[in-house]
């Protein structure tokens, strides 16, 4: 048994190995438990990292086979190399994961490999792969566990032709025809890189739209964009059932409401219907520690549970299952337990599709503004107005930007377009700084680029647009 900690993290994704770092930045003694024996969580792993990694991949072979010839570029008969691709992937993966354990090493934080579990108020026991079990004494415990994949009933899964993400990241072959269930930011990115990559893909969503949660307007123009691009969608529909055969997969589907039921088959079924708390094994109910019934984890303004000393964040406490939210919420707790003020900013955290175009959206969006009763202007500007996106042929897409009628305040920006993900931090920070729309307005922007499309925006909130 070490020395008491003044900060045990469970878990070591995106939202605890923060947490962990800006603790001993602080001067607490932390340590980081994770089971999985490598650092970053679903997101470094198998998430947001290996995923943008086969976005980029698949985007360059998609330009060098129909992108490139319009810019007097002329190139051979393109080859697939497959192997390549996803090894490229691996070793951004490998990277990453090695350069967060340098991290915690470098902060003098132990890092504890194998399942944490809550044995007390103050103990948590670690029991590795293999060896003896070690217990760990703290004055505060940090749940930071993440989430896995959400199940389909009547679908199960094997991560070979019925897959998660995580399988959907690492199949062997291109599938003739993959099938989609769910059309949030999973679903459409890996959908994206196997139609680009070849095959046939369908998408098939219970709501009638996609991206739930975005603003509609955006997710309507994201819509017809990837359907130009080949993209099949199926919405207001759902899953009934599903058999893996030699042959493929066999899935039922019938309308939401009344309608005929049919029979798809698909080489391969990506199911990402969202995701779930992972609490599995933390000995939170022995520890008294209360869940909502979502099985997230209940918490305070200030991240603590019912149980003095025991917090929790990211995506095991609900919200936006985001990277960067976790890493907020983490860096918060460990500025209160230093007897700082952490603290976050809800409405200033985006959310992005990497998608090409790309979906990012911030705030409220027109549907929330309504229905809350709140008087406020739109601004809207196209990317085919823009003239850098027009060198780049690069054009689909808008900027829309939401400020309240009376003060001008920013509400809420969403875009889809080249370099979203980008472009959207202009906009958090006017909302984390309360600025208004005027203020992005006046604000000199450089010539070309697709940044002046928020501007753009920016200024026809007034009415003012210059350039369309």
């Amino acid at each position: 048994m070490s020395d008491p900690y003044d900060l045990v993290v469970i878990g070591g994704g995106p939202g605890g190995y923060v947490a962990a770092i800006r603790a001993a930045q602080l001067g607490l003694k932390a340590a980081c438990v994770d089971k999985r024996g490598a650092l970053g969580g679903t997101c470094l792993n198998v998430g947001c990292i290996p995923s943008k990694a086969l976005l980029q991949s698949s985007h360059h072979f998609e330009q060098a086979a129909h992108g490139l010839a319009a810019h007097g570029v002329k190139t051979g008969k393109l080859e697939l190399d497959l192997k390549t691709m996803l090894g490229r992937k691996d070793a951004v993966v490998a990277e990453l994961t090695k350069g967060i354990e340098f991290l915690l090493k470098k902060n003098k934080i132990d890092y504890v490999m194998g399942s944490g579990a809550i044995t007390a108020p103050d103990t948590v026991t670690v029991t590795p792969a293999k060896g003896k079990k070690r217990v760990l004494k703290t004055e505060n415990i940090l749940i930071a566990t993440g989430s896995d994949s959400t199940p389909l009933p009547g679908v199960e899964i094997d991560e070979k032709r019925i897959v998660t993400s995580t399988g959907a990241l690492e199949l062997k072959g291109v599938p003739k025809h993959l099938i989609v269930v769910g059309a949030g930011a999973i679903g459409l990115e890996l959908g994206s890189v196997w139609r680009r990559l070849g095959s046939r893909v369908t998408v098939i969503e219970f709501l009638d739209h996609i991206l739930p949660g975005m603003d509609r307007e955006v997710t309507k123009q994201t819509q017809r964009i990837l359907a130009k691009q080949g993209l099949d969608f199926k919405l207001s529909s759902k899953v009934t059932g599903a058999k893996a055969g030699k042959g493929g997969v066999t899935l039922a589907v019938e309308p939401v409401k009344a309608g005929k039921a049919e029979k798809l088959k698909a080489d391969v079924v990506l199911v990402s219907i969202g995701r779930r708390p992972f609490t599995e094994g933390l000995g939170l109910e022995a520890a008294g520690v209360e869940i909502d019934n979502h099985g997230f984890v209940k918490v305070d303004g200030e991240f603590q549970t019912n149980v003095a000393g025991v917090f929790a964040i990211g995506d095991v406490i609900g919200g936006a299952m985001l990277a960067h939210k976790a890493e907020d919420e983490g860096i918060a707790v460990a500025e209160i337990l230093a007897g700082e003020s952490g603290h976050v900013n809800y409405d200033a955290i985006p959310g992005v599709v990497y998608t090409w175009p790309e979906v990012a959206g911030l705030g409220k969006t027109e549907e929330q503004l309504k229905e809350a009763g709140v008087d406020y202007r739109v601004g809207k500007f196209p990317f085919a107005a823009n003239s850098r996106a027009r060198c780049n042929a690069d054009s689909d897409g808008l900027v829309k930007i939401l400020a309240d009628a009376k003060t001008d305040r920013v509400l809420g920006v969403h875009i889809v377009g080249a370099l979203a993900g980008d472009l959207i931090m202009e906009a958090v920070l006017a909302i984390e700084l309360g600025a208004s729309a005027e203020d992005i307005a006046r604000t000199s922007h450089a010539h070309p680029a697709m940044g002046e499309a928020v501007r753009e925006a920016a200024l026809a909130v007034g009415g003012r647009t210059i350039h369309m």
